[in-house]
């Protein structure tokens, strides 16, 4: 089981250090036996299922200065760096371009991933992730399988593992936050001060290379189950606080891979505990409920 404590000093919540994700590297999609925290368990599929941001990188020279005389065709005066980047790749004339440049996943600031398209019509994806104007709050979601570790002369000296991915879901905070559905007996902007307090909470408590089982369900329960957010609402507004958000396989896990997400509330006066559980079947590439979230006995596992 693992335990993600919400009720800590702020200093838990800082940024970590550039070590502190360290995603695994599966040479032909098998993992050794040597997996350290923040990548896959051994044995486990080489999928993944990450939240960060991301970047491109030019994986040398001539293809940096390709960009720049593709630039220089361009009407790009008045535009930022950033803005320059964007409207030239998104051109269908330098659509070369997009092949060309390294995309890379960053997660709390750390190169995590080189991406993949598995065919050509996935570029679109890529080029959705590359803002005009990006900002400190846009998140990107992948979801596809972990494959071997590029060789250095793939992407400028970049050695992280290579990730064919099959969806990418992109999208800033705020935008999600007015996406979760308003509780019926709550106002818009009451609710979403919990959204936001819980999205941050479990992007904190999920920071992972998202290719654990683990990872990957809770990954998976803070951008997609915005049930989570009612709940919150709803147990907050009853004088409980959230203590910890842990997970675990699940004790029906049989012939699939399912891993049980628990949040467990305590009530700020009578330090009641409260939990409450959903299960992720991570079987496959793509998680899924098995269960919906429902109360659950307050169980030391």
């Amino acid at each position: 089981m693992t335990r993600h404590n919400v009720l800590e000093t702020p200093r838990t919540w800082a940024r970590p250090g550039r070590g502190a994700i360290v995603p695994q590297a599966c040479a032909d999609g098998a993992c050794g036996s040597d997996a350290t925290e923040g990548g896959a368990d051994a044995g486990s599929p080489p999928f993944i299922y990450a939240i960060g941001n991301i970047e491109i990188r030019f994986p040398s020279m001539g293809i940096e200065k390709e960009f720049v005389q593709a630039s220089g065709r361009a009407e790009t005066a008045g535009l930022t760096d950033q803005q320059v980047l964007h409207s030239v790749l998104t051109m269908p004339q330098n659509r070369y371009l997009t092949r060309q440049v390294c995309w890379i996943m960053s997660i709390e600031g750390l190169e995590t991933y080189l991406l993949q398209p598995r065919e050509a019509a996935d570029f679109d994806l890529l080029l959705e992730a590359v803002r005009a104007n990006p900002g400190r709050q846009d998140v990107d979601v992948v979801v596809g399988v972990r494959g071997p570790i590029a060789p250095a002369s793939m992407c400028n000296g970049l050695t992280v593992p290579i990730v064919g991915f099959s969806q990418i879901y992109s999208f800033d905070r705020e935008t999600f936050i007015k996406a979760v559905p308003v509780p019926k007996d709550m106002k818009a902007g009451a609710f979403a001060p919990t959204v936001g307090e819980l999205f941050d909470r479990l992007l904190k408590a999920a920071d992972n290379a998202g290719a654990t089982d683990e990872h990957r369900a809770m990954n998976y329960v803070a951008t997609r189950y915005p049930t989570v957010y009612n709940l919150a609402a709803d147990r907050f507004a009853a004088g409980y606080g959230l203590q910890a958000i842990e997970t675990a396989p699940s004790r029906l896990s049989g012939t699939r891979r399912m891993i049980s997400v628990d949040f467990v509330f305590v009530h700020r006066q009578t330090q009641v505990p409260d939990r409450y559980s959903v299960r992720v079947d991570v079987t496959e590439e793509f998680p899924f409920l098995s269960s919906t979230l429902s109360p659950a006995p307050y169980l030391e596992r």
